[in-house]
């Protein structure tokens, strides 16, 4: 397990999930596994929430010490292949890849906490 007083770092992606599959998907969300919660907990992920959009878009939000770290120790972990075969052919535009690498990864371009902290005399 990670140590608390690591530095976190925000890492936002998105998926696409089919229109016609997303009711299949917020179900299997409103009670994931609790080995998988477990596995996400001790990989890393922190703070994770999806956000979803009704045409299917997914916003996945999480903190982690490592991203690269998070992603690999999910990826050894035998719930996530299981998952994995739950959650295929849910999403659009994979082009056969994996939910866990067919992601868009966007870039943090803003943070209030952070830009607060940075002004002089911390305000």
């Amino acid at each position: 397990m990670e140590s608390s007083t690591a530095r976190m770092t925000r890492v936002c992606l998105q998926l696409q999930v089919k229109p016609e599959r997303i009711q299949e998907y917020k179900i299997a969300h409103a009670a994931v596994w609790p080995d998988m919660l477990e596995a996400l907990r001790d990989s890393g992920w922190h703070n994770y929430s999806i956000f979803l959009r009704p045409d299917g878009l997914l916003t996945l939000y999480f903190e982690t010490p490592s991203l690269d770290q998070a992603l690999s120790r999910m990826a050894a972990t035998e719930v996530n292949s299981r998952w994995a075969v739950a959650m295929n052919g849910l999403f659009l535009d994979q082009a056969g890849a994996s939910p866990d690498t067919g992601f868009v990864h966007l870039v943090e371009i803003f943070n209030l906490e952070d830009q607060l902290a940075a002004l002089p005399d911390n305000r």
